[in-house]
């Protein structure tokens, strides 16, 4: 392990004397307060935080992160408080160093709410200065190349960990190298075997296909030299981790990713890059399709290249990624390469650290309408996905999304409003479903419309943590708002029966209530209600019951719309529709459920006045309801297509068939079929008992 006069020598070359001199005294300050601690190798505490310094010091980081990076565990581990840090180093030095320290003073549950926690908190303090990120990734560097000391178990659940979100944040920018060694590392903790097997079968593989790599890098060579291109030409190795990806997810043998050469070449100018591409299309033959320009287009990470596939000779696939030396650089290093310091304080972030100033922006957006902080980890580990695809809006912006991505991540890519109110969409001028994935070079339109609403379906195909944390949140406001007004219905409903209202009730008296029932708003008691966590009844009885009076039930049934939302749900055990005599049950959580009168379901409750509520249809209900139709037929050719256009016929909707025979003369189908009520329903079972052959038709029911 380096000494500190060692790093202060390298760290010499590109800081100032007053700046090393700053970075020694952390140093001696860590050493004092990690006295006597030891790691569970046996070294001293401190070669820790000295090695995460190395680390940072290779990316060329300021004196400020080299601090942070001496002083990251003191308040952790040592019991220092941060305002300390503060007195001693400054203001920046402690808040980078408290937004690396975990939360050790807080229980969890559960281990993955204290990571999710820990994580939501580094996340905000990235979103202040996100040096707090690079001295992590060093801190976790460190910490997966001195693993083989930890339990097994311990092992796996760390190199998950880094798997999972830490080599994604690392290629979120850029920072290639980091992101590798991540992998590999991470790889080989989680599967030793695994990696071990892969590791031989590449020495094998590479000792195998030497000769042929040196015959392409001089051929290359040649070919620039011919056209007076000067640049460098190196073999590019695939990393074990990778290989393993490619083998699982694209379903490929090894040898067909071994066969597979790449090469890399770096030149002095951009337009030099254009050059070397026309060079080797015309030494080796291109792959179509195969040709990608990160130039024009950078990744959302800033990464730029050429990048080409060739048909080599002997035929075999060559892969060539053409760049500059400041791409490279960028490529490697990420948002480490050009630091915002580096170059003066005032200047504005251009280039790789606007974009992950960006991200960090968008992360935070996903914090503060995350419902917890394992929503929120959940939402990031999506967002984190590596691939994209550029997508234009129809005034020619370029907009990066995940692959997979639709037209509803899109609309909430241009703004929250847009998918919120999003109603369709037009992939290159035609209309699309919103659930059809985007492929790059589409021009997407969306179509919106004042006052509509996210659907909860949107849940089953977003991909991006944006769109995903901010359709949670517009379904939680809507459920909220529903509740609060079918809790309102039903509690005014048995306050009516009793010649009074909640407009009628003192405001003293409401307050006692609220207090009693640990609630400081109506609207919570409300929404309380319509959610079914509590009774319309109970809450009525302590509103008027100054004098503890029994109250009776009240009269007559409450009136459903069909529009009620999220908070009112039909009962699938009896799928009831308008007409049909019904009751509410009272659900905690769900609100309430409707049942038909004769459901067996709820015969125990049906009569207790704190469960169950008689419904009644009002007159304007809308709405499609499902009902389950069991048809029994005599076999014969084209059934299902009779069955399907009689229900059109009578402007009915099949949902669901299922078929089986009862004997070799006799089938049943089961039909669900959407209707608007009763009246509709009985149109249709008449349009199919005119069909030839019918034998019995019946509505399903518990």
């Amino acid at each position: 392990m380096p000494s500190i006069d060692v790093l202060a020598d390298r760290l010499s070359t590109y800081l100032g004397k007053d700046q090393v001199n700053l970075v020694r005294r952390a140093y001696y300050y860590a050493e004092q307060a990690h006295d006597g601690q030891r790691r569970r190798s046996g070294e001293p505490y401190v070669t820790h935080p000295l090695a995460v310094a190395n680390i940072l010091a290779d990316m060329h980081m300021d004196h400020q992160s080299l601090m942070a990076a001496m002083l990251h565990d003191v308040i952790e581990d040592t019991g220092i408080a941060k305002d300390a840090l503060s007195a001693q180093f400054g203001e920046t030095v402690a808040e980078l160093v408290d937004g690396v320290s975990k939360l050790t003073q807080m229980n969890f549950e559960t281990k993955a709410e204290a990571q999710a926690e820990n994580f939501q908190k580094m996340a905000m303090a990235m979103a202040r200065d996100i040096r707090v990120i690079l001295v992590k990734l060093a801190d976790r560097l460190h910490n997966m190349r001195t693993l083989e000391v930890l339990s097994s178990e311990k092992r796996r659940r760390i190199a998950k960990e880094t798997l999972e979100i830490y080599a994604p944040i690392a290629n979120r920018l850029g920072m290639h190298n980091v992101r590798v060694e991540f992998e590999d590392l991470g790889f080989r903790a989680m599967y030793p075997m695994r990696s071990e097997r892969i590791f031989q079968a590449v020495k094998r593989a590479r000792g195998n296909r030497k000769e042929i790599v040196v015959k392409i890098e001089q051929s290359l060579k040649h070919c620039l030299a011919v056209d007076g291109i000067e640049g460098d030409v190196s073999g590019r190795q695939k990393h074990l981790y990778g290989i393993y990806k490619k083998m699982r997810g694209k379903h490929r043998a090894f040898n067909e990713i071994m066969d597979v050469y790449a090469f890399r070449i770096v030149v002095d100018k951009v337009d030099t890059c254009y050059r070397v591409l026309g060079a080797v299309h015309n030494l080796y033959k291109p792959l179509p399709g195969r040709f990608k320009d990160y130039i024009a287009i950078p990744k959302a990470n800033g990464y730029q290249s050429l990048h080409t596939t060739l048909f080599g000779m002997h035929g075999v696939p060559i892969e060539i990624q053409i760049r500059t030396r400041e791409m490279e650089e960028m490529a490697n290093n990420g948002i480490a390469a050009h630091w915002l310091y580096k170059s003066g304080e005032n200047e504005k972030p251009r280039g790789s650290h606007a974009r992950a100033r960006q991200w960090v922006k968008g992360i935070l957006e996903l914090q503060q309408r995350a419902g917890n902080s394992l929503e929120f980890i959940e939402s990031v580990k999506i967002d984190l996905f590596p691939d994209e695809v550029y997508v234009f809006t129809p005034k020619g912006r370029i907009m990066e999304l995940p692959k997979g991505s639709t037209a509803v991540d899109f609309a909430y890519a241009v703004h929250t409003d847009v998918g919120n109110s999003c109603i369709a969409c037009r992939i290159n001028r035609r209309l699309a479903p919103l659930s059809e994935p985007l492929q790059s070079g589409s021009t997407v339109e969306i179509v919106s419309a004042p006052g509509a609403r996210p659907n909860p379906a949107w849940l089953n195909f977003v991909v991006t943590g944006k769109a995903r944390t901010h359709i949670r949140h517009a379904l939680k406001l809507q459920r909220r708002s529903e509740s609060i007004s079918l809790g309102e219905r039903l509690l005014n409903k048995v306050l009516n029966g009793f010649d009074s209202s909640l407009e009628r009730i003192s405001a003293e008296q409401v307050q006692a209530v609220l207090g009693e029932y640990k609630v400081e708003v109506v609207e919570d008691l409300l929404e309380d209600i319509g959610l079914g966590n509590r009774m319309a009844y109970v809450v009525a009885r302590r509103l008027l019951a100054s004098d503890n009076e029994q109250l009776p039930s009240p009269e007559g049934p409450l009136a459903i719309r069909g529009t009620e939302g999220l908070v009112l749900n039909y009962a699938k055990c009896c799928t009831p529709i308008p007409g049909d005599p019904i009751v509410g049950h009272l659900s905690a959580g769900k609100g309430m459920v409707v049942h038909l009168e004769s459901c067996k379901n709820i015969s125990e409750i049906r009569h207790n006045p704190e469960k169950c509520i008689q419904l009644s249809w009002a007159k304007d209900v809308t709405g499609e309801f499902n009902v389950e139709l069991r048809v029994e037929l005599e076999h014969q050719r084209g059934l299902i297509a009779l069955l399907a256009s009689s229900v059109n016929a009578a402007d009915g909707n099949i949902e669901k068939i299922s078929m089986d025979e009862r004997d070799g003369r006799i089938s049943i189908v089961h039909l669900v079929v959407s209707v608007h009520d009763r009246i509709h329903l009985a149109r249709v079972i008449k349009k199919l008992r005119a069909l030839t052959g019918v034998v019995r038709i019946t509505r399903m029911r518990a």
